[in-house]
């Protein structure tokens, strides 16, 4: 965070926007048990100050004489309102946490709506909104915390207000020095939460990178390395240097809070001894009765019991709100692509794609990724696209999905701009593999589906795209077949066909096997328009990966395809190549065409296909001593 407010604290009408927002969202979650919690509220609130005079008028009744009956009255009303509160004090609880369970499930519907409208991937990469969208989450687990806070200040005030009438009536000079001494504290205490805010905003990046290590340490992903290269001390002191400065951070906002707090409740001290002092010296004059007395002290403690949980209700208040205003800025956010002004219907592809002197970075503190891309996807061609690891090769993927947006230049559909198309349109006549493809800890059946949804109940399209893929023995010889849970994390439903129930422990599936279910969700997209093959073979056994490509061959046949591949072998055939090479393409034609020019392509290819060879290496073709010649 650097300057003004940041991030961090926002403005009063910021604050009051966020207020708002909470309040009708806690409203529509729950309107009856909010009304049910303000009742209890009222009756907590007004149950001290009862049982004040209800004990003040007790008291001087016993001093007179012949008042059994009216102490009967009073005992009676005093275990009436005492009873009310204590089941008021119950059903609080009760209808608070009620609230808070309702408004968290509308909220976190919310956030997460909002988050999936989020159509491009740069917010997932911002630094800034992951440590933004962290404290949203946060916010939107408790946003009945706000209503608790608001209706927790509302009771202390009431129980202030009938105090201080109380107190009044006994000695209006000391109301006023306990009202005054109050005004700073609440000052003080909203100066501390902004620091306290300050410091978590500040300390964002630093608890994420401390769960980064703790999921690093706690999941199967990184297990196998972990253990092999003995990092779990290496991790883990990682992990902890990340917790001590988070805890740093905290226990210097604590201490702060400690000292100011402790002479703050120490002035109060003094005030309160003072007031009490003055009272039994003027009873010791005959000034004020027992009851009186008792009521004085009653006023007095809870005039500043009713003030400190005010303060600490508005503090509280305050601090959820600023932390609120993260929600805020995460569900109201401008769409992080811009939306066509007048979107055009996406028409099916006829003459192909074409990318015009694309140029892309991802912002303008970064390189240049691509330097002006010149080329076309004819209609029905496969066109494959190869080049070094760092080229923009993937890049280019994101930008045809519309990921991204080009900086500079433009991608046609047959003509159109892809940017006045709505991108959920031009996805849906996409199918896709992407080398960081999603093993999905859900079903074999479901993780094929999640390739088309309009297939989840279509068994047998499912059951097609993954004999296409060659992946439907493996799935169908395992324990519950298509519904075998693919995860050993997450313990699967007993299966009621078997006698007695199947295991319920999951299965995981072999990277080539993850490979192959991966491209059955492109299958199961096979009449797209658009085909995109990003390393579809990687993980891969030579003869698997021989009849994966046999089967993409038919996929491809007579659609529009673009394939990215390292093994060059797997894209001969393809109707054009071109190379992508700093982030332009340097050349393109057909294998052939690309062999006899004898220039990048050529030399890939020699390399590649130089590791299959018997030829002896060149050093012991041209005489040079060998290691076993030394």
């Amino acid at each position: 965070m650097t300057g003004g407010r940041g991030p961090g604290t926002p403005g009063a009408r910021a604050l009051a926007g966020s207020g708002a927002r909470a309040a009708r969202m806690v409203w529509r979650s729950a309107r009856g048990h909010v009304l049910g919690y303000l009742a209890v509220t009222l009756v907590g609130a007004g149950a001290p100050v009862a049982l004040a005079w209800l004990t003040k008028l007790a008291l001087d009744r016993l001093a007179a004489p012949r008042t059994a009956g009216a102490l009967l009255g009073l005992a009676l009303a005093i275990a009436a309102v005492g009873t009310a509160a204590a089941v008021a004090s119950h059903a609080g609880q009760y209808l608070r946490a009620e609230v808070d369970r309702r408004a968290a499930l509308r909220g976190k519907d919310e956030l997460f709506a909002a988050v999936s409208r989020f159509v491009g991937l740069a917010r997932f990469e911002t630094p800034a909104f992951l440590d933004r969208l962290r404290l949203a989450q946060q916010s939107a687990a408790n946003p009945g915390r706000l209503i608790d806070t608001a209706l927790s200040a509302a009771r202390s005030v009431l129980t202030v207000a009938g105090f201080v009438g109380s107190l009044a009536l006994i000695s209006p000079t000391f109301t006023v020095v306990l009202l005054l001494a109050a005004a700073p504290v609440f000052l003080i205490e909203l100066r501390l939460s902004r620091q306290r805010v300050g410091m978590l905003w500040r300390i964002g990046p630093v608890e994420r990178r401390e769960m980064f290590y703790a999921h690093l340490l706690s999941t199967v992903d990184a297990a196998k390395e972990i253990r092999l290269f003995g990092l779990g001390d290496f991790l883990r002191g990682r992990m902890l240097a990340e917790a001590r400065t988070a805890n740093a951070a905290r226990r210097g906002t604590d201490r702060r809070e400690l000292l100011v707090q402790g002479g703050l409740a120490a002035c109060s001290a003094t005030v309160a001894g003072a007031g009490l002092v003055w009272a039994l010296l003027t009873a010791a004059r005959g000034g004020l009765s027992v009851g009186d007395v008792s009521m004085f002290v009653a006023a007095a403690a809870g005039v500043q019991t009713a003030l400190t949980t005010l303060v600490a209700a508005g503090v509280m208040a305050y601090e959820h709100l600023l932390t609120f205003h993260h929600f805020v800025a995460v569900v109201t956010a401008e769409p992080d692509l811009p939306a066509p002004p007048r979107p055009r219907a996406l028409p099916a592809l006829r003459g192909g794609i074409e990318l015009r002197d694309v140029w892309f970075r991802y912002s303008p503190d970064h390189p240049w990724v691509l330097r002006g891309v010149n080329l076309v996807i004819p209609h029905g061609h496969t066109v494959a696209l190869v080049g070094h690891n760092g080229d923009g090769k993937s890049t280019l993927v994101k930008l045809l999905c519309r990921f991204y947006d080009p900086t500079r230049g433009a991608i046609l559909w047959d003509g159109l701009d892809i940017r006045d198309v709505p991108p959920e349109a031009l996805r849906a006549r996409i199918g896709a593999v992407f080398q960081d493809f999603v093993a999905y800890e859900l079903t074999a059946e479901e993780n094929i589906a999640v390739g088309d949804l309009s297939a989840a109940d279509d068994r047998a399209r499912i059951d097609g795209a993954a004999r296409a893929a060659g992946i439907h023995d493996a799935v169908a010889g395992l324990p519950r077949g298509y519904r075998t849970l693919l995860s050993r994390s997450f313990a699967a439903e007993p299966s009621e066909d078997t006698d007695p129930p199947a295991s319920t422990t999951g299965v995981p599936l072999s990277g080539g096997q993850w490979q192959r279910l991966a491209l059955a969700r492109a299958f199961l997209r096979r009449d797209r328009d658009l085909l995109i093959l990003d390393e579809p073979s990687a993980g891969l056994d030579a003869d698997a990966e021989y009849q994966v490509h046999r089967r993409l061959r038919s996929l491809r046949s007579g659609r529009t395809s673009l394939i990215i591949s390292h093994r060059l072998g797997a894209v001969r055939d393809a109707d054009s190549i071109a190379v992508l090479a700093d982030g332009v393409v340097t050349e393109s034609g057909t294998h052939a065409a690309l062999l006899a020019a004898d220039g990048a392509y050529a030399r890939l290819f020699a390399q590649q296909a130089a590791g299959y060879r018997d030829d002896p290496p060149p050093a012991a073709r041209t005489g040079r001593p060998t290691a076993a010649r030394r």
